[in-house]
Parts: structure tokens; sequence; C-alpha cells
């Protein structure tokens, strides 16, 4: 790992798992900050910032949608929550992937550290253990991956069996004996050129077909596999992933301290 990182915040979604919502899903309170005048609520989005600073990591990219202005509203330049923080939009409503692309211009030259900004990791040193694993076993990929118990609606993924070797990706499996999925990310600009890759053969696609599933983050990740990419996993059997993105997360959440 011989590039600059910069971390990168999908942010475009519409939420709509969870209902009508008063803020962008990114900043619904979980837990809470204590402050010199007291316990204030937190949002979401804080704690993956927060562990981007233990990392290490200093400057990122969020990436939202028009209409979701309170997010750059509240968070500002980031110098309150750690990184340093600046915003792109994204006008292609075609799933994360695209998200992701938006950011092509500003992240070609870099190796990326994708976080999820309404998913809450433990243990807290997640992203400096996969940094650390990144730079020193220096694959194209590397997979931050947690225990799953909900397949249907999950990127599972497949290791071999003598090694963190990422074999394979299924996205939202009817049926599997997967036990792993991701839930964070590093990357070499390798992946992030097949990212732009990929985009583009889709966007192709939708000129040509009338209805297209969105294009979802792992599918890039199924490309690298399958392009002969270096793709790896380290596994924290013990760790916790709380994405609040969804009903049963978001009922978690209301037990969660913080």
């Amino acid at each position: 790992m011989n590039t600059p990182v910069i971390g990168l915040i999908p942010a475009g979604g519409m939420a709509t798992r969870l209902g009508p919502l008063p803020c962008s899903k990114e900043l619904l309170p979980v837990g809470s900050f204590q402050t010199p005048d007291g316990l204030r609520p937190r949002p979401v989005i804080t704690y993956l910032l927060a562990q981007w600073q233990r990392a290490g990591i200093g400057q990122a990219l969020i990436v939202v949608r028009p209409g979701k202005w309170d997010i750059p509203a509240y968070l500002g330049d980031g110098s309150a929550f750690g990184p340093r923080l600046a915003y792109l939009t994204v006008h292609e409503p075609h799933g994360a992937a695209y998200t992701l692309a938006t950011a092509l211009p500003f992240i070609q030259d870099r190796t990326v550290v994708l976080g999820l900004p309404d998913v809450i990791l433990a243990p807290d040193d997640v992203y400096a253990t996969l940094l650390s694993h990144h730079s020193t076993a220096q694959p194209d990929l590397t997979l931050g991956l947690f225990p799953c118990t909900h397949p249907q609606s999950a990127d599972m993924v497949a290791l071999a069996a003598d090694s963190c070797r990422v074999t394979a990706i299924e996205i939202k499996p009817a049926q599997t004996d997967l036990q792993w999925t991701w839930m964070a990310a590093i990357w070499e600009p390798t992946v992030t050129t097949l990212l732009g890759e990929v985009v583009a053969a889709d966007r192709t696609a939708r000129t040509q077909r009338q209805t297209c599933p969105e294009l979802h983050i792992g599918a890039v990740f199924q490309a690298a596999i399958a392009r002969g990419l270096r793709v790896e996993g380290v596994t924290f059997a013990d760790g916790r992933a709380l994405d609040i993105g969804t009903p049963a997360g978001w009922e978690a959440a209301a037990h969660f301290t913080g």
C-alpha cells in the first residue's frame, strides 16, 4: 500500500425500508455523546468517523443524493468528528455502485477505505486492523467480514479453506451455507478502475433494457474475483455489525448504549 489513503462513504440511499424519516438515516441518533453540557444524541455516522480517526484516516469523501443536505449541514468539514470531509452528489439512482463511481475522478490514485454510514461495527479497531492487514499483505481488495444470520439481505462471502482468500460473493442468496458478510472494505486503484468499468457496462445495459436491478457494490467485488484480482477477507468472529438501515437493525439500536 504505497498510495495515499482516503475514506469513501456512500450516502445516496432513499432509506425506504425504514419508512418516512425526519432526517437522513445517516443522522439518526443511536446512543449518545458525552459533552461538557451533558449527554447529547449521537448520529450513527459519527461511529464510523471516530473509528476512521483512530485508524489514522485523515480525509474522506461523502457522496449524497440531492435533498440530503442535512448531512453536510451537520458534519461540516468534519473537524469536529475526525477526518476532514468533502462532499459529492450522485445523480444516477441505480444503486450504491453508481454512488461510489461519482467519486472516480477524485480517488483514482488513492487507497480507498469504504465505510457504510448506517452500520456500527465492533470492535472499535476494525479499520485499524483492516488497514494493517492491507498494508502488510498488499492485496487488491481487503474485506472486513462479520458473522451473518440473514443471508437473504446480505452479500455473503466464501473463503478458501486454508487461507483468507475470497473465492466468491453471493448477493442476497435465497439459500446458502456461507456464514460471513462483508461490512467494510479497502482497495487499491486496480479496483477503482474496475468500478468504473462495471458501472459503465451497466449504464450501457440500461439503454438496451426497460428495467434493470440496482447495481450493488458486491457486484464490483464479484468482478474483481472474476478478473483475477487478489481479494482477501479479515474475519471478526466475535465482532458485531449493527445495520440501522433495516427495521430489525433499528429495533436493536433502541437498546444500543454506545
